[in-house]
Protein backbone atom coordinates (compact mmCIF):
# COMPACT_ATOMS: atom_id res chain seq x y z
CA UNK A 1 0.00 0.00 0.00
CA UNK A 2 1.21 3.48 -0.84
CA UNK A 3 1.12 6.31 1.67
CA UNK A 4 -2.50 7.51 1.89
CA UNK A 5 -3.20 10.99 0.60
CA UNK A 6 -5.06 11.74 3.84
CA UNK A 7 -4.58 10.14 7.25
CA UNK A 8 -6.85 11.22 10.11
CA UNK A 9 -5.77 9.55 13.35
CA UNK A 10 -7.92 9.70 16.52
CA UNK A 11 -8.91 13.29 15.76
CA UNK A 12 -11.22 15.35 17.94
CA UNK A 13 -12.12 19.00 17.62
CA UNK A 14 -14.03 21.03 20.16
CA UNK A 15 -15.04 24.64 20.48
CA UNK A 16 -15.54 25.31 24.18
CA UNK A 17 -18.13 22.77 25.33
CA UNK A 18 -19.19 21.90 21.76
CA UNK A 19 -17.58 18.74 20.38
CA UNK A 20 -17.66 19.02 16.59
CA UNK A 21 -15.53 15.94 15.82
CA UNK A 22 -15.17 13.05 18.25
CA UNK A 23 -12.26 10.57 17.97
CA UNK A 24 -12.40 10.04 14.21
CA UNK A 25 -9.88 7.94 12.27
CA UNK A 26 -9.74 7.08 8.57
CA UNK A 27 -7.46 7.07 5.52
CA UNK A 28 -8.15 8.31 1.99
CA UNK A 29 -6.35 7.07 -1.12
CA UNK A 30 -6.22 8.54 -4.64
CA UNK A 31 -9.61 8.81 -6.34
CA UNK A 32 -12.95 10.21 -5.20
CA UNK A 33 -14.09 9.69 -1.62
CA UNK A 34 -17.46 10.89 -0.38
CA UNK A 35 -18.00 12.38 3.07
CA UNK A 36 -21.68 11.84 3.81
CA UNK A 37 -23.76 13.07 6.72
CA UNK A 38 -26.68 15.27 7.75
CA UNK A 39 -26.22 18.99 8.30
CA UNK A 40 -24.35 19.63 11.54
CA UNK A 41 -22.71 16.18 11.52
CA UNK A 42 -19.15 17.56 11.58
CA UNK A 43 -18.33 17.25 7.87
CA UNK A 44 -17.25 20.87 7.39
CA UNK A 45 -15.08 20.77 10.50
CA UNK A 46 -13.34 17.63 9.22
CA UNK A 47 -12.72 19.30 5.86
CA UNK A 48 -11.24 22.35 7.60
CA UNK A 49 -8.89 20.11 9.58
CA UNK A 50 -7.80 18.28 6.43
CA UNK A 51 -7.37 21.50 4.47
CA UNK A 52 -5.29 23.12 7.19
CA UNK A 53 -7.83 25.83 8.07
CA UNK A 54 -8.14 24.50 11.63
CA UNK A 55 -5.97 22.52 14.03
CA UNK A 56 -7.27 19.42 15.82
CA UNK A 57 -7.83 19.64 19.57
CA UNK A 58 -6.60 16.07 19.81
CA UNK A 59 -5.07 13.55 17.41
CA UNK A 60 -3.26 14.20 14.15
CA UNK A 61 -3.97 14.94 10.48
CA UNK A 62 -1.45 14.21 7.73
CA UNK A 63 -2.08 15.23 4.14
CA UNK A 64 0.23 14.33 1.25
CA UNK A 65 2.83 13.27 3.77
CA UNK A 66 2.84 16.46 5.87
CA UNK A 67 0.91 18.69 8.24
CA UNK A 68 -1.52 20.83 6.22
CA UNK A 69 -1.63 23.38 9.01
CA UNK A 70 2.08 24.14 9.24
CA UNK A 71 3.67 22.81 6.04
CA UNK A 72 3.38 25.49 3.36
CA UNK A 73 4.57 23.14 0.60
CA UNK A 74 1.74 20.72 1.43
CA UNK A 75 -0.81 23.52 1.61
CA UNK A 76 0.10 24.62 -1.94
CA UNK A 77 -0.86 21.15 -3.21
CA UNK A 78 -4.41 21.42 -1.85
CA UNK A 79 -7.43 23.03 -3.49
CA UNK A 80 -10.43 23.92 -1.33
CA UNK A 81 -13.99 24.83 -2.26
CA UNK A 82 -15.99 25.84 0.81
CA UNK A 83 -19.77 25.64 0.90
CA UNK A 84 -20.41 29.03 2.50
CA UNK A 85 -17.36 30.88 1.17
CA UNK A 86 -18.32 34.32 -0.12
CA UNK A 87 -17.25 35.42 -3.59
CA UNK A 88 -15.91 38.80 -4.67
CA UNK A 89 -19.12 39.88 -6.38
CA UNK A 90 -17.58 43.07 -7.80
CA UNK A 91 -15.16 40.98 -9.89
CA UNK A 92 -16.11 39.11 -13.01
CA UNK A 93 -15.60 35.35 -13.12
CA UNK A 94 -12.35 35.53 -15.07
CA UNK A 95 -10.76 38.00 -12.64
CA UNK A 96 -11.87 35.90 -9.67
CA UNK A 97 -10.17 32.77 -11.00
CA UNK A 98 -7.07 34.73 -12.07
CA UNK A 99 -6.84 36.13 -8.53
CA UNK A 100 -6.85 32.60 -7.12
CA UNK A 101 -4.10 31.64 -9.59
CA UNK A 102 -1.95 34.58 -8.54
CA UNK A 103 -2.44 33.82 -4.85
CA UNK A 104 -1.08 30.34 -5.58
CA UNK A 105 1.77 31.91 -7.57
CA UNK A 106 0.88 30.13 -10.81
CA UNK A 107 3.41 31.26 -13.47
CA UNK A 108 0.85 32.05 -16.20
CA UNK A 109 -2.25 33.02 -14.22
CA UNK A 110 -4.30 34.03 -17.28
CA UNK A 111 -3.73 30.80 -19.15
CA UNK A 112 -4.41 28.71 -16.05
CA UNK A 113 -7.62 30.65 -15.33
CA UNK A 114 -8.79 30.24 -18.92
CA UNK A 115 -8.26 26.46 -18.79
CA UNK A 116 -10.03 26.10 -15.43
CA UNK A 117 -12.98 28.23 -16.58
CA UNK A 118 -13.31 26.20 -19.78
CA UNK A 119 -13.29 22.99 -17.73
CA UNK A 120 -16.34 24.09 -15.73
CA UNK A 121 -18.17 25.39 -18.83
CA UNK A 122 -18.18 29.03 -17.68
CA UNK A 123 -16.34 30.64 -20.62
CA UNK A 124 -19.41 32.46 -21.96
CA UNK A 125 -20.19 33.99 -18.53
CA UNK A 126 -16.58 34.66 -17.48
CA UNK A 127 -16.81 38.35 -18.38
CA UNK A 128 -19.90 38.94 -16.23
CA UNK A 129 -19.74 40.13 -12.61
CA UNK A 130 -20.08 37.31 -10.11
CA UNK A 131 -22.96 39.20 -8.49
CA UNK A 132 -25.09 38.36 -11.55
CA UNK A 133 -24.44 34.60 -11.30
CA UNK A 134 -26.98 32.04 -10.12
CA UNK A 135 -26.07 29.83 -7.15
CA UNK A 136 -25.09 27.01 -9.49
CA UNK A 137 -22.89 29.31 -11.58
CA UNK A 138 -21.16 30.58 -8.44
CA UNK A 139 -20.45 27.00 -7.42
CA UNK A 140 -18.83 26.30 -10.79
CA UNK A 141 -16.66 29.43 -10.78
CA UNK A 142 -15.59 28.61 -7.21
CA UNK A 143 -14.60 25.14 -8.39
CA UNK A 144 -12.50 26.67 -11.16
CA UNK A 145 -10.75 28.84 -8.57
CA UNK A 146 -10.18 25.78 -6.37
CA UNK A 147 -8.23 23.79 -8.98
CA UNK A 148 -6.69 26.58 -11.07
CA UNK A 149 -3.27 25.83 -9.52
CA UNK A 150 -3.50 22.11 -10.47
CA UNK A 151 -3.62 20.69 -6.90
CA UNK A 152 -3.10 17.03 -6.06
CA UNK A 153 -5.91 17.11 -3.49
CA UNK A 154 -9.30 18.73 -3.96
CA UNK A 155 -11.55 19.31 -0.93
CA UNK A 156 -15.12 20.15 -1.94
CA UNK A 157 -17.78 21.03 0.63
CA UNK A 158 -21.34 20.46 -0.71
CA UNK A 159 -20.26 21.43 -4.26
CA UNK A 160 -23.54 20.46 -5.96
CA UNK A 161 -25.70 22.83 -3.92
CA UNK A 162 -27.76 24.95 -6.28
CA UNK A 163 -26.72 23.12 -9.45
CA UNK A 164 -29.39 22.21 -11.99
CA UNK A 165 -29.62 18.59 -13.30
CA UNK A 166 -27.53 19.23 -16.44
CA UNK A 167 -24.74 20.93 -14.53
CA UNK A 168 -24.80 18.16 -11.92
CA UNK A 169 -24.03 15.62 -14.62
CA UNK A 170 -21.31 17.83 -16.13
CA UNK A 171 -19.83 18.46 -12.69
CA UNK A 172 -19.70 14.73 -11.96
CA UNK A 173 -18.01 14.05 -15.30
CA UNK A 174 -15.45 16.76 -14.56
CA UNK A 175 -14.61 15.29 -11.15
CA UNK A 176 -14.19 11.84 -12.66
CA UNK A 177 -11.78 13.30 -15.25
CA UNK A 178 -9.79 15.06 -12.52
CA UNK A 179 -9.62 11.87 -10.47
CA UNK A 180 -8.50 9.88 -13.52
CA UNK A 181 -5.51 12.21 -13.77
CA UNK A 182 -4.31 10.89 -10.40
CA UNK A 183 -5.84 13.42 -8.03
CA UNK A 184 -7.43 12.76 -4.67
CA UNK A 185 -10.88 14.30 -4.30
CA UNK A 186 -12.79 14.48 -1.02
CA UNK A 187 -16.35 15.67 -1.57
CA UNK A 188 -18.99 16.17 1.12
CA UNK A 189 -22.75 15.94 0.73
CA UNK A 190 -25.88 15.26 2.79
CA UNK A 191 -27.49 13.42 -0.14
CA UNK A 192 -26.63 9.73 -0.51
CA UNK A 193 -27.54 9.59 -4.22
CA UNK A 194 -25.06 12.39 -5.00
CA UNK A 195 -22.25 10.57 -3.25
CA UNK A 196 -23.16 7.26 -4.91
CA UNK A 197 -22.81 8.81 -8.37
CA UNK A 198 -19.42 10.33 -7.54
CA UNK A 199 -17.45 8.30 -5.04
CA UNK A 200 -15.97 4.82 -5.02
CA UNK A 201 -15.73 4.99 -1.22
CA UNK A 202 -18.00 6.67 1.31
CA UNK A 203 -17.40 7.86 4.88
CA UNK A 204 -20.58 8.33 6.93
CA UNK A 205 -20.40 10.92 9.70
CA UNK A 206 -23.02 11.85 12.31
CA UNK A 207 -22.74 13.83 15.52
CA UNK A 208 -19.01 14.17 14.97
CA UNK A 209 -18.42 10.41 14.80
CA UNK A 210 -17.57 8.06 11.95
CA UNK A 211 -20.68 5.85 11.65
CA UNK A 212 -19.64 3.61 8.75
CA UNK A 213 -17.29 3.41 5.77
CA UNK A 214 -17.02 1.41 2.55
CA UNK A 215 -18.24 1.45 -1.03
CA UNK A 216 -21.78 2.58 -1.75
CA UNK A 217 -23.03 -1.02 -1.84
CA UNK A 218 -21.85 -1.54 1.75
CA UNK A 219 -23.41 1.75 2.82
CA UNK A 220 -26.71 0.87 1.15
CA UNK A 221 -26.66 -2.52 2.90
CA UNK A 222 -26.11 -0.81 6.25
CA UNK A 223 -29.02 1.54 5.61
CA UNK A 224 -31.29 -1.29 4.45
CA UNK A 225 -30.73 -3.14 7.73
CA UNK A 226 -32.25 -0.28 9.66
CA UNK A 227 -35.83 -0.77 10.97
CA UNK A 228 -38.41 1.90 10.16
CA UNK A 229 -41.49 3.10 12.02
CA UNK A 230 -44.63 3.35 9.89
CA UNK A 231 -47.82 5.04 11.01
CA UNK A 232 -51.17 3.66 9.86
CA UNK A 233 -54.45 5.48 10.44
CA UNK A 234 -57.50 3.30 9.84
CA UNK A 235 -61.10 2.58 10.88
CA UNK A 236 -60.28 -0.37 13.18
CA UNK A 237 -56.79 0.04 14.62
CA UNK A 238 -56.87 -2.82 17.15
CA UNK A 239 -58.09 -5.38 14.63
CA UNK A 240 -55.45 -4.25 12.16
CA UNK A 241 -52.72 -4.35 14.82
CA UNK A 242 -53.66 -7.93 15.73
CA UNK A 243 -53.35 -8.94 12.07
CA UNK A 244 -50.09 -7.06 11.51
CA UNK A 245 -48.41 -8.90 14.38
CA UNK A 246 -48.75 -12.12 12.37
CA UNK A 247 -46.76 -10.77 9.40
CA UNK A 248 -43.12 -11.88 9.09
CA UNK A 249 -42.17 -8.43 7.76
CA UNK A 250 -43.36 -6.67 10.94
CA UNK A 251 -41.13 -6.62 14.04
CA UNK A 252 -43.56 -4.96 16.47
CA UNK A 253 -46.89 -3.11 16.58
CA UNK A 254 -48.31 -0.47 18.92
CA UNK A 255 -51.69 1.24 19.07
CA UNK A 256 -51.34 4.90 19.98
CA UNK A 257 -53.52 7.06 22.20
CA UNK A 258 -55.00 8.75 19.11
CA UNK A 259 -56.05 5.42 17.64
CA UNK A 260 -53.25 5.16 15.11
CA UNK A 261 -51.14 2.03 14.55
CA UNK A 262 -47.35 2.34 14.61
CA UNK A 263 -45.42 -0.65 13.32
CA UNK A 264 -41.69 -1.36 13.16
CA UNK A 265 -40.39 -3.11 10.05
CA UNK A 266 -37.11 -3.74 8.25
CA UNK A 267 -38.95 -4.26 4.97
CA UNK A 268 -41.30 -1.32 4.56
CA UNK A 269 -41.84 -2.00 0.86
CA UNK A 270 -43.24 -5.47 1.61
CA UNK A 271 -45.49 -4.03 4.31
CA UNK A 272 -46.83 -1.39 1.96
CA UNK A 273 -47.62 -4.07 -0.63
CA UNK A 274 -49.43 -6.42 1.77
CA UNK A 275 -51.26 -3.79 3.83
CA UNK A 276 -54.04 -2.91 1.32
CA UNK A 277 -54.98 -6.58 0.79
CA UNK A 278 -54.92 -7.19 4.54
CA UNK A 279 -57.20 -4.22 5.19
CA UNK A 280 -59.57 -5.32 2.41
CA UNK A 281 -59.86 -8.85 3.82
CA UNK A 282 -60.66 -7.40 7.26
CA UNK A 283 -63.04 -4.75 5.86
CA UNK A 284 -60.90 -2.01 7.36
CA UNK A 285 -60.65 1.41 5.70
CA UNK A 286 -57.11 2.85 5.50
CA UNK A 287 -56.86 6.63 5.87
CA UNK A 288 -53.10 7.21 5.92
CA UNK A 289 -49.88 5.16 5.72
CA UNK A 290 -46.56 6.97 6.08
CA UNK A 291 -43.03 6.41 7.45
CA UNK A 292 -42.25 8.40 10.60
CA UNK A 293 -38.45 8.42 10.57
CA UNK A 294 -37.02 8.27 7.07
CA UNK A 295 -34.77 11.34 7.40
CA UNK A 296 -30.99 11.13 7.02
CA UNK A 297 -30.62 12.23 10.64
CA UNK A 298 -32.62 9.27 11.95
CA UNK A 299 -30.81 6.83 9.64
CA UNK A 300 -27.38 7.99 10.80
CA UNK A 301 -28.39 8.02 14.46
CA UNK A 302 -29.35 4.37 14.11
CA UNK A 303 -26.00 3.52 12.52
CA UNK A 304 -24.07 5.26 15.33
CA UNK A 305 -26.12 3.64 18.12
CA UNK A 306 -25.76 0.07 16.81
Amino acid sequence: MTEPAIRVDAVSKWYGSLVAVNDVSFEVQTGITGLLGPNGAGKTTLLKLIGGAAAPSQGSVRVLGGDPRTNRAVHRRIGVMSEHEATYDLLNGRRLVELAARLHEVPDARAAARAAIDAVDMAEAAGRRVATYSRGMKQRIKLAAAFVHDPELLILDEPLTGADPRHRVEFQELLHRLAAEGRTILVSSHILEEVESLASRVLLVVSGKLAAEGDHHAIRAALDERPYHVQVVCSAPRRLAAALVELDTVDSVQVGEDGDVVLLSRNVAAVQQSLPALARDLSIRLTRVEPLDDSLESVFEYLVER
